[in-house]
């Protein structure tokens, strides 16, 4: 079967109740849901909470919500594959056999349908891959960094400081959208971010974290930009 699981805790402290705060209409988790059912390809959508109003929400928007998250694995600490894994591990239990897995944030609105597909597409054509997740360029050369040093401001590469851009290796960030992976392979102790993994490029106006108030503002006037 391919999985997807959909991580959604209850306890967001600096956006309250963010995964099913309104976002351009709807929970935001719903988009989430919504866009793994119009990839087309998943057996069975899944939310894993320990929240019962986040739950509900997901069963009104049709996603499975099996069981209430282990207070083990929803603390401030407990990471992402822990979770995915937990899920993984409650449907074989149940008698599925999970060949692909996908994890796909709860806070990803600008997540389009056809990077799911490319995803599982590379994973299925390359056999000695286990994962392939979401990743996107920088929109300025990470070597040319500032910080804050003695009150006032220096480079974090000097060596780079005054470099042309072109010169200068491409760097990509982890997207914070999906990653694909064999179930066998969530379950073994290799890592995603690794030689073990696909990249899918995403372009930069679909990527958006959603930590802050203003990461949120910034979402949604990208959203309704890519609706238009």
């Amino acid at each position: 079967m391919k999985l997807a699981i959909i991580p959604a805790r209850g306890g967001s402290k600096r956006i309250p109740k963010k995964n099913i705060k309104n976002f351009a209409g709807k929970p935001l988790i719903a988009h989430s849901i919504e866009t793994a059912k119009k990839a087309g390809v998943f057996d069975v959508i899944m939310v894993s909470t320990d929240s019962e109003e986040i739950a509900k929400v997901a069963k009104d928007y049709g996603a499975e919500v099996p069981f209430i998250r282990p207070e083990a694995l929803s603390d401030d600490y407990t990471g992402t594959r822990a979770v995915t894994n937990h899920a993984i591990q409650h449907y074989i239990e149940q008698g599925h056999a999970v060949e692909f897995a996908c994890c796909i944030y709860a806070t990803a609105p600008l997540l389009q349908p056809e990077f799911l597909l490319q995803g599982l597409t590379a994973l299925q054509a390359d056999v000695s891959k286990a994962f392939a997740f979401s990743v996107c360029t920088f929109a300025f050369p990470v070597q040319r960094a500032l910080q804050m040093q003695a009150g006032g401001t220096a480079p974090m590469y000097p060596e780079h400081i005054a470099s042309r851009s072109q010169d200068l290796t491409e760097a990509f960030h982890d997207a914070g959208q999906f990653y694909w992976g064999r179930g066998r392979d969530y379950l073994s102790a290799k890592k995603i971010f690794s030689k073990h993994s696909l990249p899918i490029f995403l372009p930069r106006h679909l990527v958006q974290d959603i930590d802050t108030l203003e990461d949120w503002k910034t979402a949604e006037i990208l959203y309704k930009l890519n609706q238009k």
